[in-house]
């Protein structure tokens, strides 16, 4: 497994001195967020959409990745003349707080002066950085959007861990948000992918380079504890279907030549080569304590909690417009939890619509090709711009 540490980079940011109240309880101070835009934005500054990203997104949303070189993680639905459409629309991403693309995590540098006033030694916060929750990656990002002056956002737009973030948007801030699409996520994280969850965290902790979450010091990283909790992640974000249509039971060789007897140990399934290519790529551009940051991020997650379970609580009065997207096949975030979500809406009199995709791709089909799903997307943008008398 290859542990060459990701190259430092230099990403478009802004800094806040003055830091985050944290839910937790702890002040954290200083607070960067790393963003990327797109498009123009409007004289009135009221054509803006966030776009947040799942969890091993970031804020490379529409152009190359300076990482990995690949394309913008939904580059399919952000640009010029697409669904997302940046003639018209000024679309703002940004790394979650807790990440390790430029927004304050575990692996940025934890100085300052310690007691007495000594300078104290510059290191990575590591496994000490604070628990941090949806809630707190929100109003990071408020900080941003406060600074660009913006005092209403057209919309926000969000999958997965994403539409987690588009929630508590409109949860936390209704007055500032128009447009809400979360798409293919929940109103609280399930049991069982709380325990899809724990068994990546785990498989990071078992790795002989973990050391206790402080392996910069070795230059190393927990790579193949970390390749696993991706490789376990990526099951869930497929379907059946999807990985019977791609690998099958497909051999990389023949097995039972007699030049590649059976192996225990060896490579036979092309799913086993699939998955172990995305375990290795991922280790190259994410951080094992951002993984374990961002996951518990999501299992905290639970917008009902204050609220005797009651959903439609923290959407009582709310004037944004919403947009509830599923796909049919997508079992780590069902249509049951949509649905639920969008009766709550209902029940808090929101205006509210939601959308099943038919689709046999499973989670992953919001950043796959479908065409239903762009003509949902540019459907409820467009309507919603003729609403706020966006041009």
């Amino acid at each position: 497994m290859d542990q060459t540490l990701p190259a430092p980079l230099q990403h478009e940011h802004m800094l806040f001195p003055e830091g985050l109240h944290l839910e937790c309880g702890v002040h954290l101070a200083p607070v960067q967020v790393a963003y990327r835009t797109y498009g123009t934005l409007s004289a009135a500054r009221d054509n803006a959409i966030i776009v947040c990203h799942a969890l091993t997104g970031d804020q490379y949303l529409a152009e190359r990745h300076p990482l990995t070189g690949k394309p913008g993680w939904w580059s399919r639905m952000v640009g010029p003349g697409l669904p997302i459409d940046t003639d018209r629309f000024f679309v703002i991403c940004m790394n979650v707080l807790g990440g390790c693309m430029g927004s304050t995590g575990p692996r940025s540098p934890r100085g300052g002066e310690g007691p007495g006033l000594e300078p104290r030694r510059v290191e990575p916060w590591g496994t000490e950085f604070p628990p941090i929750t949806i809630r707190d990656m929100v109003r990071a990002q408020k900080l941003v959007i406060d600074r660009l002056g913006i005092a209403r956002l057209f919309a926000v737009i969000g999958g997965s861990m994403g539409g987690m973030q588009v929630l508590e948007w409109a949860a936390t801030f209704p007055d500032m948000v128009f447009a809400a699409m979360p798409i293919a996520t929940s109103p609280f994280h399930s049991a069982q992918n709380i325990a899809f969850n724990e068994v990546s965290r785990q498989a990071i902790f078992a790795d002989p380079e973990w050391h206790g979450g402080r392996y910069w010091e070795r230059e190393a990283i927990p790579a193949r504890g970390l390749a696993v909790a991706r490789m376990m992640a990526h099951i869930t974000y497929l379907s059946e279907e999807a990985l019977t249509r791609k690998f099958g039971r497909r051999t990389r060789r023949d097995p039972y030549g007699p030049a590649n007897p059976l192996s225990l140990f060896g490579e036979m399934f092309e799913v086993e080569s699939y998955l172990r290519h995305q375990g290795s790529s991922f280790v190259r551009r994410f951080d094992a304590n951002s993984y374990l940051t961002i996951t518990r991020a999501m299992d905290y997650f639970d917008l009902g909690a204050d609220h005797d379970g009651d959903l439609s609580r923290p959407f009582q009065g709310t004037r944004t417009r919403f947009c509830i997207v599923s796909f049919s096949s997508d079992w780590l975030f069902p249509t049951t939890q949509a649905r639920s979500l969008a009766r709550a809406l209902n029940r808090a009199a929101a205006n509210v619509s939601f959308v099943e995709i038919e689709s046999d791709k499973g989670h992953d089909a919001f950043l796959l090709d479908e065409p239903d799903f762009d003509r949902t997307v540019r459907g409820f943008l467009s309507g919603a711009a003729e609403h706020a008398r966006i041009g």
